[in-house]
């Protein structure tokens, strides 16, 4: 039998928390054998705001993905999210070592450790160090110097960095459910890893991720990432506009904003009513579908505002063809294309997630972008431990870098 690598991802977001399980094979197809999905309680936009109950969550999580694959979790890659998160890019500049003056992996990485020199306050911790290009004696636009002769190496890089506070409390939570981190993951990273192209990636795009409690964005532009943010409002508060305004539970205005309502008003018709329940009031009310629109119309447009801003910040503006890719369980509103493409000039498709097979039934919507990312990001990035298994038998195993493991392990 072959052997297989295994890797799980863990999603903690404001309104539920994603475990999965997947096997990566021997082409490095990955293929989802577990999943368990939980109510979060516990984090507020995107963070702990309660240790015990965010413990409890993640735990009912690991707990049904074990039952289902039959697998005994010990590590995983972990989103990490909140409006705490921040980037910046930073240059790196190196003079080629070695009598053959040729690029080494030893040169690539004193720049990329040049590139981190840069001030972080001490209440904050990198997360990510991603090479967005390299330039070999002023040439750029160089994908892999391995090899080149050179004088000067400079690595352009995209720098992330968390709270401290908020990272150690995530970390927290995920070790007191008995799990080891393999990688802390920006939720925006993993949600491109599920949902965009190559091609994509290379023209100019931005994935905009708008999960309960927060909305995470990347823009990326020659195949790499030059901007990642995220911004404390999402989908919940869409629902939480929904219940005020209508004077219903949070749980019936979610249930309606996903039956009934829309982004786009030129959907709906005037005369379509609706029966809400009221608070205190057995009868229930008869509204307008429209009244119930121009509510979410109103937050999704200050969502995308808030992302058109950001677009602009990163200085790409205007410059990225492939538009925007909509993802996350906000993506799921009817008409959140339509209005996006109004007020952000640009293509926009929604992105649900690809690139993995096995247990998708349930895993196929925008919703599951990020945990599924996070699989894939494990397989093409790995830098952690894994569970190993052979014939079926649990073996804990460092894994290295996945991919180069399974190309190493069948070669050819």
């Amino acid at each position: 039998m072959d052997r297989e690598t295994v890797l799980v991802g863990i999603d903690a977001g404001t309104t539920k928390v994603t475990t999965l399980i997947g096997e990566v094979g021997r082409s490095g197809d990955v293929n989802i054998i577990g999943y368990g999905i939980a109510p979060s309680v516990g984090m507020k936009k995107g963070m702990v705001a309660n240790i015990d109950q965010t413990v409890n969550s993640i735990a009912s999580s690991i707990e049904k993905a074990e039952r289902l694959s039959g697998y005994k979790i010990s590590s995983a890659f972990v989103s990490v999210g909140g409006s705490h998160i921040g980037s910046q890019n930073s240059r790196g500049v190196v003079a080629v070592s070695g009598h053959k003056r040729e690029v080494s992996r030893e040169d690539v990485a004193r720049a990329t450790e040049a590139a981190k020199a840069v001030q972080v306050p001490s209440n904050r911790e990198m997360l990510h160090v991603l090479p967005r290009g390299y330039i070999v004696d002023g040439q750029e636009g160089i994908k892999d110097p391995l090899g080149m002769s050179a004088v000067r190496l400079e690595v352009e890089t995209h720098i992330v960095a968390g709270a401290s506070t908020s990272v150690q409390n995530l970390t927290k939570c995920i070790t007191q459910a008995n799990v080891q981190i393999d990688e802390l993951v920006i939720s925006s990273l993993a949600a491109a890893e599920a949902t965009l192209t190559d091609t994509e990636k290379e023209l100019g795009v931005v994935v905009v991720d708008i999960g309960g409690g927060t909305t995470d964005i990347a823009v990326f532009a020659d195949g790499a990432i030059y901007h990642s943010a995220v911004l404390p409002v999402g989908a919940i508060n869409v629902t939480n506009d929904v219940a005020i305004g209508l004077r219903t539970s949070l749980n019936l205005a979610e249930e309606i904003k996903i039956k009934h309502g829309t982004a786009s008003l030129a959907e709906v018709q005037p005369e379509e009513l609706l029966n809400v329940a009221v608070l205190g009031d057995g009868g229930g009310q008869t509204i307008q579908r429209r009244r119930l629109s121009e509510i979410i119309e109103a937050r999704m447009s200050e969502i995308y505002a808030l992302v058109r801003e950001e677009v602009q910040r990163s200085g790409h503006a205007g410059m990225l063809p492939a538009g925007v890719v909509l993802t996350g369980g906000g993506a799921r509103i009817q008409g959140a294309a339509e209005l996006a493409r109004d007020v952000l000039e640009m293509p926009v498709r929604i992105g649900a997630p690809q690139g993995v097979g096995g247990l998708m039934d349930q895993l196929s919507n925008p919703a599951f972008a990020t945990p599924i990312g996070l699989l894939l990001w494990g397989a093409n990035h790995a830098g952690g431990e894994a569970i190993e298994y052979h014939n079926g038998s649990p073996v804990g195993a460092g894994v290295g870098r996945v991919m180069d493991w399974v190309k190493g392990l069948f070669p050819g």
